[in-house]
C-alpha cells in the first residue's frame, strides 16, 4: 500500500506542477496579447514578449529574428532578452545558405523546429557553425509568417546545456508567435495608412500649387512674367535645383528663355549661346514632337551619348526631367527640372506636374502668339490701308513708290525695301527707282543690273505672280551669278514680289535683310504680295485709269441692278428663315450661309462683344480653302476700331452693328480674304437689314431663355414650398402632439393629485382605526359574534397587509406623477420662446416616454441605456423643439437595434443554430467643450452605409418601409439644431459597429 500511495502523491505533485506551469504560460500569453492591443510600437511589443518568455521558460536567450526581403535568407536579430553571461546576438547579420535548402519551405508551412542537442540533431555543418557562433546547444524556432510570407523567426536558445523541449512549451511558443504575427500585421497596416495619408496630403498641396500656377499662367500678364512666375513656383514645388524653359528655333537649335535656380548655380538664360543638340536637329524635335517626356535619374548611368552628357555637364545637371511645350500641334519648347547637386529618383507625380505645367505654358504661348499675330496683322492692315490710300490719293508713281517702300520697311523691320523696274527695251536689264534703307546698308539707287540668270530661273514664275522668299542665299541651290549680284548689294536674305501691269512683268518689289539670315513668315509674304498687288493697281492707274474706272462703274451698275432684285428676294427668304427658328445657333448658321451666298463673298462671320469690349467670333460661313474663325480665343479686332472709312475704297471686310434693343451686341462682318473689294452701298444696306433682323432674333432668343430660367426657378420654388409645407405639417403635428400630451398630463394630474393628497389622510385614519382595533382586542369582554367575525376575516392578516397596500398605492401614485411630469417636460407648450433649461431633464423625460420600447418583449431583449452625464449649466434653448430632436434620435436608435437583433436572429435561424446573446445598448453622453454643450447619442446597431449617411439630413429621404417613416425626422432635427439654435449636428457611423449623432449648441445662444 505504501508504494502505491507514494506513486499517487507523485502524480498529484506532477499534475499540480503542470497546472501551475500552464497557468504561468497563460498569464504570459495574456500579457503579450494585452501589450499588442495597448500599443502599436512593434519594438516595445517584441521586447516585452522576449523578456517574459525567457523568464517563463527559464531559457538563456529569447530573440526575434527578421529576414531582409531584398537578400536571400539574410537577416538580423531585432529584439532579444539574454541571461547574464551569454553574448548578445543583436545587430549581427546572419546569412545561412543552408536555410533555404533545409528549412525555408517547412517554416513557410508553419512548422516548428525543436532541437534538444544541435550536435545530435543531424543538422548541416554550416547550420551548426552558425548556432555555435551564438553559443547555442538547444534550439526552439517558431516561424513568424505574415500572409503566407515568412517574415522572421522567434528563437529560444539554451546555451548552458542541452534541453528536451516539452510539448506544452512548443505549443506555448507557437501561440506567442501567432499573436506576434498579429502585431506585425497591425504595424504594417499602420505604416501603410500613415504613408497613404502623407501621400494624400502631398497630392492636395501639389494640386493647390499647380492650380495657383495655372491661374497665374492664365492671368493677363506678359509672357516673360508668366515664364518667370512659373519656373519659380514649379521649382519650389519639385524642390529642384533648377527649372528652366527652353525655346526651339526653326532649325531645332534653341535657347533658354526663363529659369529659376537655387543659390550657387550658374545662370543659363542670357549666358549660353544658341544651343544645338544634334539629336534634336536630326530628328526635328525627337520624342518631344510626339508629346513624350524624358526622365533621367543619373546622367552617368542612363546610357546617354558622350556629347549629350557633355552638354548636360555645361548645365551642371546630374539628373533631369523634361516635358514638351506644344503650341497647338507644333513643338514650341521644353520645360525642364534639373537636379544639380546629386542624382535623383523622379516620382511619377513630379513628372505629371511638369506635363500639366508644360501644357498650360503651351496654351499661354499660343495665346500670346495669336494676340501678337492679331496685332501684327492689324498693323499690316493699317500699313496696307495707308498704302492703298496713298495710291488712291495720288497718280504720281514716284510718290506712291517712296511712300510704299518707307512704310513697308518700317512694318517688316527690314534693312532695305526697294522698287526695281525692268527696261522694256532690254532683255531683263533694269534699275532700282525707289528705296528706303537703314544707315548700315548702302544705297542701290541708279544701279544698273543685268542678270542673265533671271530669265532662265525666275521670269516665268514671276509672270505668274509668284513671290520668291529666300531665308539665306548661301543655303539654297542658287546659280553663282545670282548670288554674286545679291552679294553686291550686301543681301543675306531676300524676298521679291512681282509688279504686274496688265498681266506683264513690269518690275519687282524687293525686301532685303543684309545683316543676317531671316525666315520669312507667311503673313509677311502675304503682306508683301498685297503691297505688290496694290502697286500693280497703281501702275494701272497710271494709264487709262479714269476711262477704265468709268467702264467698270457702268458695267458694275448694270450687273448690280440685275443682282439687286435677286438679293431682295434672297434677303426676304433669309429673314423668313430667321423668324422661323428660336434656336440662336441655327439662326446664326442659316444666316451666315445665306448672306455669304447672297453677297458672293468668301466669309460671313458674327462677332460678339464681351463686357470689356473684347470679343470672339461665335459663328461663320466660309468658302472651301479657308479656316474657321469661330470658337477661337477671345481677341480685340483692331480693324473694327475705325468705322468711318470711305466705303468707296477697296477693303478686305465690311461690317454692320447687331443691336439687342438699345445695346450693341456685336457685328455682322463680310470678308473678301483673297483681295480687297469695293463694297457697294446696297451691299452694306443689305448687311444692315440682316443685322437688324439678327438683333430681333437674339432678343427673342434671350426672352425665350429668360422664360425658361423663370420656369426653372418657379419649379424649384414650388418644390421648396412643398418641402416647407410638409415641414409645417410635421411641425403642426408635433405641436398638436405636444398640446395633446400637455392636456392629457393636466387631466391626469388633477385626479392623481386628489388621490395622492387623500392617501396621506387615509393612511392616518387607517393607523387610528388599527389602534382602536388593537385596543378593542385587548379587552377580554369581546362579544362571541364579534370574535367569530374576527376569526373569519383573518384580522391579523388585514392589520399586517393594509399598511402595505396603502404604501403600494402611494408608490403607484408617485410613479404616475413622475410620468405626468415627464409628459409636461417633453411637451413644454408654455415654453415656445428661448428659456434656460436643464438638458438632462429633457433627455430623461424622452427616455421615460420611450420606456415601453426599451423594455424586453417577446421579440427581443431589453435595450440598455448608458448615461454619462457631465455637470452642465442651464442651456438657453427652445425646450420643446430640442425634446423633439432627442425623441427622433432615440427612436431611430431603437429602430436600428431592433433591426440588428432581427437580422442576426434570422441568420442563425437559417443556419439552424442557437442564437447567442446580442447586446443592445444606447449611450448618452453630455459635456461642455469650448463654451458649447455637446450631446452624443450612440448605439451599437448595424451602422449606416456611407451612400446612405451622406443623405440622412435630406428632406423626405428614408430607408424605412413605406408607411413607417416620412423621411422628415432627421431633416427637421438638423434644422432645429442648426437654424434655431446656431449649433451643429453631425453623424458618424461604421457599418457593423454602430452610429453616433453629435449635437453641439453654444451655451450663450
Amino acid at each position: 500500500m505504501e508504494p502505491n500511495s507514494n506513486f499517487t502523491e507523485n502524480q498529484l505533485l506532477l499534475s499540480s506542477a503542470q497546472l501551475q506551469e500552464q497557468l504561468e504560460q497563460q498569464k504570459a500569453l495574456a500579457s503579450v496579447i494585452v501589450r499588442i492591443r495597448e500599443s502599436l510600437d512593434l519594438e516595445k511589443i517584441f521586447q516585452t514578449t522576449v523578456t517574459q518568455v525567457r523568464q517563463l521558460l527559464n531559457a538563456d536567450r529569447v530573440a526575434v529574428f527578421q529576414f531582409d526581403r531584398e537578400q536571400n535568407w539574410e537577416g538580423e536579430f531585432v529584439s532579444e532578452d539574454v541571461a547574464i553571461g551569454w553574448d548578445s546576438a543583436m545587430t549581427v547579420k546572419v546569412y545561412d545558405h543552408c536555410f533555404g535548402e533545409q528549412f525555408a519551405a517547412s517554416y513557410q508551412q508553419g512548422r516548428v523546429q525543436a532541437v534538444a542537442d544541435i550536435y545530435k540533431a543531424g543538422l548541416s555543418d554550416c547550420h551548426v557553425a552558425i548556432l555555435s557562433k551564438f553559443q547555442v546547444q538547444a534550439n526552439l524556432v517558431v516561424p513568424l509568417s505574415r500572409q503566407k510570407e515568412l517574415w522572421g523567426l522567434l528563437c529560444i536558445h539554451q546555451c548552458s546545456e542541452t534541453r528536451e523541449w516539452k510539448e506544452s512549451e512548443i505549443e506555448f511558443i507557437r501561440q506567442i508567435a501567432d499573436h506576434l504575427v498579429v502585431a506585425i500585421q497591425q504595424a504594417k497596416h499602420l505604416h501603410e495608412v500613415k504613408l497613404q495619408a502623407a501621400k494624400l496630403a502631398q497630392a492636395v498641396q501639389r494640386d493647390q500649387v499647380i492650380a495657383k500656377i495655372v491661374d497665374e499662367i492664365r492671368s493677363p500678364l506678359d509672357i516673360e512674367t508668366i515664364f518667370k512666375t512659373t519656373t519659380q513656383e514649379i521649382r519650389k514645388l519639385l524642390q529642384a535645383d533648377r527649372v528652366a524653359i527652353f525655346s526651339f528655333n526653326p532649325d531645332w537649335s534653341g535657347k533658354f528663355v526663363a529659369e529659376s535656380f537655387t543659390e550657387g548655380w550658374t545662370p543659363l538664360v542670357g549666358v549660353e549661346p544658341a544651343i544645338a543638340d544634334t539629336y534634336l536637329q536630326q530628328t526635328q524635335g525627337g520624342r518631344y514632337v510626339n508629346n513624350q517626356t524624358f526622365i533621367v535619374n543619373d546622367i552617368y548611368q542612363a546610357g546617354l551619348t558622350n556629347c549629350h552628357v557633355t552638354l548636360l555637364e555645361q548645365f551642371q545637371a546630374k539628373a533631369f526631367a523634361t516635358a514638351p511645350i506644344l503650341q497647338g500641334d507644333q513643338l514650341w519648347g521644353i520645360i525642364a527640372a534639373y537636379q544639380n547637386a546629386s542624382p535623383r529618383e523622379w516620382e511619377s507625380y513630379e513628372v505629371e506636374s511638369l506635363i500639366k505645367i508644360g501644357t498650360q505654358i503651351g496654351v499661354a504661348v499660343r495665346h500670346h502668339k495669336l494676340l501678337a499675330y492679331a496685332q501684327y496683322q492689324a498693323e499690316q492692315q493699317k500699313t496696307l490701308t495707308s498704302v492703298i490710300t496713298r495710291i488712291r490719293e495720288s497718280l504720281d508713281l514716284d510718290t506712291i513708290f517712296q511712300t510704299t517702300v518707307t512704310e513697308a520697311r518700317q512694318m517688316l523691320q527690314a534693312d532695305r525695301v526697294a522698287v526695281f523696274r525692268f527696261d522694256p527695251q532690254k532683255d531683263w536689264e533694269g534699275e532700282f527707282i525707289s528705296e528706303d534703307f537703314v544707315p548700315e546698308c548702302n544705297s542701290v539707287m541708279a544701279e544698273k543690273v543685268y542678270d542673265y540668270c533671271f530669265g532662265e530661273n525666275f521670269a516665268p514664275l514671276y509672270a505668274q505672280g509668284r513671290v520668291n522668299a529666300i531665308a539665306d542665299i548661301y543655303q539654297g541651290k542658287f546659280p553663282g551669278c545670282y548670288v554674286q549680284i545679291l552679294e553686291k548689294f550686301q543681301v543675306r536674305a531676300n524676298m521679291v514680289a512681282p509688279l504686274l501691269k496688265k498681266g506683264e512683268l513690269w518690275g519687282l518689289l524687293c525686301i532685303h535683310q543684309c545683316t543676317a539670315p531671316r525666315y520669312w513668315q507667311p503673313s509677311e509674304i502675304e503682306f508683301t504680295s498685297q503691297i505688290a498687288e496694290q502697286l500693280g493697281v497703281a501702275l494701272k492707274q497710271d494709264s487709262y485709269l479714269k476711262q477704265v474706272q468709268m467702264q467698270v462703274v457702268q458695267l458694275a451698275e448694270a450687273t448690280e441692278r440685275e443682282k439687286a432684285m435677286e438679293r431682295q428676294e434672297l434677303l426676304a427668304a433669309t429673314i423668313d428663315k430667321i423668324r422661323q427658328s428660336l434656336d440662336i445657333k441655327t439662326i446664326f448658321r442659316t444666316t451666315t450661309q445665306a448672306v455669304r451666298e447672297l453677297l458672293e463673298v468668301e466669309r460671313i462671320a458674327i462677332y460678339r462683344f464681351n463686357p470689356d469690349w473684347s470679343g470672339k467670333f461665335v459663328a461663320d460661313s466660309f468658302k472651301d480653302g479657308w479656316k474657321p474663325v469661330a470658337q477661337t480665343q477671345p481677341t480685340i479686332i483692331e480693324t473694327f476700331e475705325d468705322t468711318d472709312d470711305d466705303n468707296e475704297l477697296p477693303r478686305n471686310e465690311t461690317f454692320v452693328p447687331i443691336r439687342e434693343g438699345e445695346k450693341l451686341w456685336g457685328l455682322l462682318v463680310a470678308y473678301q480674304n483673297s483681295q480687297p473689294r469695293y463694297w457697294k452701298e446696297e451691299e452694306i444696306n443689305l448687311l444692315a437689314q440682316v443685322g437688324v433682323q439678327l438683333g430681333i432674333a437674339i432678343q427673342q432668343a434671350e426672352l425665350l431663355e429668360q422664360t425658361k430660367r423663370q420656369t426653372l426657378e418657379l419649379s424649384q420654388t414650388l418644390q421648396e414650398l412643398k418641402q416647407t409645407q410638409t415641414r409645417l405639417i410635421q411641425g403642426e403635428k408635433m405641436a398638436g402632439l405636444g398640446q395633446l400630451l400637455a392636456g392629457v398630463a393636466h387631466e391626469i394630474n388633477n385626479p392623481i393629485s386628489f388621490i395622492f393628497g387623500n392617501l396621506i389622510h387615509l393612511n392616518e385614519y387607517t393607523q387610528e382605526l388599527l389602534k382602536v382595533v388593537k385596543l378593542y382586542r385587548q379587552n377580554s369582554s369581546i362579544l362571541p359574534t364579534v370574535q367569530e367575525q374576527i376569526d373569519k376575516s383573518d384580522l391579523d392578516f388585514l392589520i399586517e397587509d393594509l399598511p402595505k397596500t396603502l404604501e403600494s398605492m402611494k408608490v403607484g401614485t408617485e410613479r404616475i406623477c413622475d410620468i405626468v411630469l415627464s409628459l409636461r417636460n417633453f411637451s413644454r407648450t408654455d415654453e415656445a420662446e428661448l428659456k434656460p433649461v436643464d438638458i438632462h431633464e429633457g433627455l430623461d423625460s424622452t427616455l421615460l416616454i420611450l420606456g415601453h420600447r426599451l423594455k424586453n418583449n417577446n421579440e427581443r431583449p431589453a435595450i440598455e441605456i448608458v448615461k454619462q452625464y457631465d455637470c452642465l449649466p442651464l442651456l438657453e434653448c427652445y425646450p420643446a423643439q430640442l425634446n423633439q430632436v432627442f425623441m427622433n434620435l432615440l427612436s431611430n436608435s431603437i429602430d436600428a437595434l431592433e433591426e440588428k437583433f432581427n437580422t442576426i436572429q434570422q441568420r442563425y435561424l437559417k443556419l439552424l443554430q442557437t442564437c447567442p446573446r446580442i447586446p443592445l445598448s444606447i449611450w448618452i453622453n453630455t459635456q461642455v467643450i469650448n463654451n458649447q454643450v455637446v450631446i452624443r447619442i450612440a448605439d451599437n446597431g448595424l451602422g449606416i452605409p456611407e451612400e446612405v449617411r451622406s443623405h440622412i439630413f435630406d428632406p423626405f429621404f428614408t430607408t424605412k418601409a413605406p408607411g413607417k417613416g416620412t423621411g422628415l425626422g432627421l431633416s427637421i432635427s438638423h434644422q432645429i439644431v442648426v437654424e434655431k439654435h446656431r449649433g451643429q449636428m453631425k453623424c458618424s457611423s461604421k457599418p457593423g459597429e454602430g452610429t453616433e449623432f453629435l449635437i453641439e449648441i453654444p451655451i450663450d445662444n
